[in-house]
């Protein structure tokens, strides 16, 4: 004990001790806690979503409250007027309430987002910052004394999956618990469900983008409990990976969750359900997810439902459904296109991965209050302004490079497209985790025409036509209809992009990512290992084809100050059609 207790001293004389600042929160590190600045959007959305969800909860407790009241003034036949409902409480940033939220921030490292939910969000009783190690809760500690905000957060020095399994009792729970783990999240997931109150929000974030993005389908089936397919899409099925595992957690419980918000950015995800307790929803879960068959030759995708739900006529209750099981499969043995067989990939969350009023609270929040202050506020309005566009009904998308890539056609610029789409008498949209997303419900048959079309502008090399090819099978039908290509449609360009919004945005540092554990990735102390690390593998290549005398003309090649340690690593086996 006595040598654990000397621990935080040593930590608070550390000579590299430095005070890293983000908005009015400073914390005093040295090094030796995790911090990486790239995830300032990640916090400042984090705390705008926070306070628009503590606007509703307060609304839908007091109208609870007045429902309840009324109902209790009827119950005593009483000539009593009926109840006013009473204005709103008003609540300000910094200051502790007793009905406001309880927060839990499992995995606090420096806790600056603590510290930074304490100073930004209105009405919180309580915030908890916990961390597995004890360096961190030293810093923790450090961190709270410095920034005057102990009165609303207190430190936690234990296990995230304990200490949630021991807030299951309704007066422990909280209203809101973050995860922000260094990777998967999957392990904090059962024991958020449970310390979690009807209705309370789950803010989760996943960094092993190459595992939900397709790379090792294997492990993602592990974590995840579902088989990534490598596509263009990858990143919005990341999100939607993520939302299936969410659900089917909460499912054992007699839960289900509402997306609020779904977020691709940077190097990671960020998630934003809110989790309420019903059996009777909890049964269009099944509905909810879905298989998906991706062409191993044109890679068109078609998603097929777990369940289905239809009105059942003989229920007294118009409202009541019927669930079904769906027949299958969705496609043929053959792609009906290009004639290749299929990958099998899922299951995957096929519901709307937003709530649009949600979005336009939110961003309304963003630019008229004092959350328009925000570091990063331009960037969150122009990333909420896309996902208000976004068609919330459908799942995934293309992208025009890939589908021309497969024609080998001349690309066809988004305008043109997307106005060949809309004169159609389809819908498009962007989608916000790529700038050249085409997401629409018109089916594949449309967009191969489409292409068909383009291509009696910009005719393929005949010695390209090679049988067997998706290439030819696709361009050797004919076009079924005519697509106007050069009058923009109205509805093209959406107002997001007229707007110049940031909608994109740039690599913010060098060497930036998800960051080492246990490391402030600022300064001197990140750089030397990003730059060793960086394009690794191809250094080593070139310095091994390369005559040793050219070694040092070559800009590929490795110098020797680098210090670079490879790993040969065997090649993933790559995934091949079953018959």
């Amino acid at each position: 004990m006595e040598v654990d207790e000397e621990k935080p001293q040593i930590i608070a004389e550390n000579p590299n001790e430095s005070v890293i600042r983000e908005r009015n929160a400073e914390i005093v590190s040295g090094g030796n806690v995790f911090y990486n600045p790239v995830q300032e959007f990640n916090r400042d959305l984090s705390i705008a979503v926070l306070n628009v969800y503590r606007q509703r909860l307060t609304k839908e407790r007091s109208e609870k409250a007045l429902k309840k009241q009324r109902k209790k003034v009827k119950e005593q036949e009483d000539e009593k007027p009926t109840p006013v409902p009473e204005d709103p409480p008003v609540y300000e940033a910094g200051t502790r309430y007793e009905d406001g939220l309880r927060i839990l921030e499992a995995l606090a490292a420096t806790g600056l987002r603590s510290i930074r939910y304490a100073q930004e969000i209105a009405g919180v009783r309580q915030i908890v910052a916990n961390d597995l190690s004890r360096q961190a809760v030293a810093s923790i500690n450090t961190n709270i004394r410095h920034n005057k905000v102990e009165d609303l957060i207190e430190p936690s020095h234990s296990d995230a999956m304990t200490l949630m399994y021991l807030s299951t009792h309704p007066e422990k729970r909280f209203d809101a618990v973050d995860l922000d783990p260094y990777g998967c999240p999957n392990r904090f997931l059962d024991g958020a469900m449970q310390c979690l109150v009807d209705g309370g929000l789950l803010l989760v974030t996943a960094t092993d983008m190459a595992v939900l993005a397709g790379n090792a389908p294997e492990a993602c089936y592990v974590k995840y409990g579902s088989v990534p397919l490598r596509m263009k899409c990858c990143h919005e099925m990341a999100l939607r990976i993520l939302l299936h595992c969410i659900e089917s957690h909460a499912n054992r419980y007699g839960k289900y969750i509402e997306p609020l918000l779904s977020i691709s950015a940077d190097f990671y995800i960020r998630i934003f359900v809110r989790v309420y307790v019903g059996q009777a929803q909890c049964k269009l879960s099944m509905s909810k997810q879905s298989w998906i068959y991706q062409c191993t030759g044109c890679e068109t995708f078609t998603l097929q439902p777990l369940g289905i739900t239809k009105p059942n006529p003989t229920a007294g209750n118009p409202q009541q459904l019927k669930f079904g099981i769906p027949t299958g499969p969705a496609v043929n043995s053959q792609c009906e296109h290009c004639g290749h067989r299929h990958h099998l990939g899922g299951p995957i969350w096929s519901a709307p991965i937003h709530n649009p009023e949600f979005v336009q609270d939110l961003l309304k929040a963003v630019q008229e209050s004092n959350l328009q202050s925000l570091g990063t506020q331009r960037r969150i309005v122009g990333v909420l302004s896309m996902v208000q566009e976004e068609l919330q009904d459908v799942p995934l998308y293309y992208t025009p490079d890939k589908l021309c890539c497969v024609l080998k056609l001349e690309i066809v610029p988004m305008l043109k497209f997307r106005s060949a789409i809309l004169h159609a008498g389809y819908r498009v949209s962007y989608s916000h985790a790529s700038k050249n997303s085409l997401k629409t419900n018109a089916p594949p048959a449309v967009l191969w025409d489409i292409l068909r079309s383009w291509s009696k502008r910009h005719p393929v090399n005949p010695e390209r036509m090679i049988p067997g090819t998706s290439l030819a099978a696709i361009l050797s039908k004919e076009c079924t209809a005519e697509y106007e290509f050069d009058e923009l449609h109205p509805e093209a360009n959406p107002k997001s992009r007229k707007s110049a919004l940031s909608r994109f945005q740039e690599n913010p540092t060098p060497h930036w990512g998800p960051g080492t554990r246990a490391t402030i990735m600022i300064g001197d102390n990140k750089l030397p290992k990003s730059y060793r690390n960086q394009n690794k593998k191809q250094r080593h290549k070139a310095s091994q084809h390369q005559p040793e005398e050219d070694h040092k003309d070559t800009p590929q090649a490795v110098d020797k100050d680098d210090d670079v340690e490879v790993e040969h690593l065997p090649k993933q086996p790559k995934l091949e059609a079953t018959a």
